[in-house]
């Protein structure tokens, strides 16, 4: 049978009793009996009393994500901002506001928080952590709609009395490994995928420490019949990380006009784009080095053009993975349809690996499969070139509507 408790008022009064029959004289044995018998009551409620304080701001930590998420699906589907602002920190406030542009930009209409489940909430402090599977369904101007788990890791802070989100990222970009879909057809020079991904296709190189990553490739010409996007880049991190510096090309489709445009992140960031003009068939170099400690350096050359955009910028990488990839662009809840691109051709793909200097080939750099919800492949890359440092990205006809599973967020927050 479990003991009775007692509640911090009738602690007081046992407390005020034990002093006031002490102040008139009575037996020492009597008060005795009641200091002790108070000094037990107050240690077997110590530790429920503790445990109901941690249990309250758990609590309070999933109904600030809960508020948080009903929030940001509020303020998209009634274009109203301002309602996230209480759940977020100004940071994260902005990054919020960025991924619902970006989702109305992919020709989403509204968004729904289906389910979530907590994995983890842990409290120190006045800092949180929280881990959740969550499901969003997105609607589209075409009608269609689609729904799309991931795993979020979320960081709160105190603020005052109230707790608000800080961050939210999305790990794993691409699955390891990944049973080959059957589609009935081969391509004669397709690269056996080691893996597959919701939004990636290329090839990705770990181990070791990776310094520097350069690539070049010629933008594609987008067919301007559906919405959707594609985006070309390199980077360092993401593949076993939570990190990613990456740079490079975007092509988005939308009223049935393409837009192109240059741009670089670093994960938890959004993406940015940078001035520097880039047009279908410019040819395009991207290379992204670590000049000393956290300092990295970034250029993208139009190399048709001969204009170059360069930065220096302050980021904590991992150095664990180098990338050469086509992407479906993420925005925040869900993956943007892929366009039509046609293909894209890297070359001169090489990174800088524990100091030397090192091709595709030499890096055993693994090839990744984009795939859509029925695990048919949408872009197939192409095997290795005999130089080492060339393969071909090529999109297949297989109907993206958006990307479904999880996926690292390009161009959301």
């Amino acid at each position: 049978m479990a003991k009775p408790s007692m509640s911090a008022p009738a602690l007081r009064w046992l407390a005020v009793l034990a002093l006031v029959l002490a102040a008139y004289g009575a037996g020492a044995n009597v008060v005795g009996g009641i200091v002790s018998q108070v000094t037990d009551v107050a240690k077997s409620i110590t530790a429920p009393v503790t445990a109901v304080v941690a249990g309250d701001q758990q609590t309070a930590v999933k109904q600030t994500i809960e508020s948080s998420n009903q929030a940001q699906a509020k303020a998209f589907n009634t274009n109203d901002d301002t309602v996230m602002r209480q759940y977020a920190t100004d940071s994260f406030y902005q990054q919020l506001v960025q991924t619902n542009r970006d989702l109305r930009s992919s020709g989403a209409t509204g968004i729904t928080l289906v389910s979530a489940e907590y994995r983890d909430v842990t409290v120190n402090g006045s800092s949180a952590n929280a881990t959740t599977i969550e499901t969003w369904r997105t609607t589209y101007q075409d009608g269609s709609s689609d729904e799309t788990t991931a795993r979020n890791d979320y960081t709160l802070v105190l603020d005052g009395n109230a707790w608000k989100v800080n961050t939210d990222d999305q790990p794993s970009a691409v699955e390891q490994p990944a049973p080959q879909p059957n589609t009935g057809t081969t391509t004669p020079s397709a690269a056996r995928s080691f893996s597959t991904s919701s939004n990636w296709s290329g090839y990705a190189a770990t181990g070791g420490t990776y310094t520097a990553v350069t690539g070049t490739w010629t933008v594609p010409n987008v067919t301007a019949t559906t919405s959707g996007a594609d985006a070309t880049w390199v980077g360092i991190g993401g593949v076993d990380s939570n990190d990613l510096i990456q740079a490079g090309t975007q092509a988005t489709v939308s009223g049935g006009a393409v837009e192109y445009d240059a741009w670089i992140e670093m994960l938890p960031q959004s993406s940015r784009p940078v001035s520097l003009s880039v047009n279908p068939g410019d040819s395009v170099t991207v290379t992204i080095a670590q000049q000393s400690g956290d300092q990295w350096s970034i250029t993208i050359k139009n190399n048709t053009t001969g204009n170059r955009y360069a930065t220096t910028v302050t980021y904590r990488s991992s150095s664990s993975s180098a990338e050469w990839v086509q992407e479906a662009p993420s925005v925040g809840r869900g993956t943007v349809a892929l366009d039509q691109f046609g293909a894209v051709t890297f070359t001169g793909a090489t990174a800088v690996r524990d100091g030397k200097t090192l091709d595709l080939s030499d890096l055993g750099a693994q090839a990744i499969t984009m795939i859509n919800g029925s695990r048919e492949p949408l872009a197939q890359p192409s095997v290795i070139g005999n130089d080492g440092s060339s393969f071909t990205v090529t999109r297949t006809d297989a109907q993206s509507t958006t990307g479904g599973g999880t996926g690292r967020r390009r161009r959301g927050g």
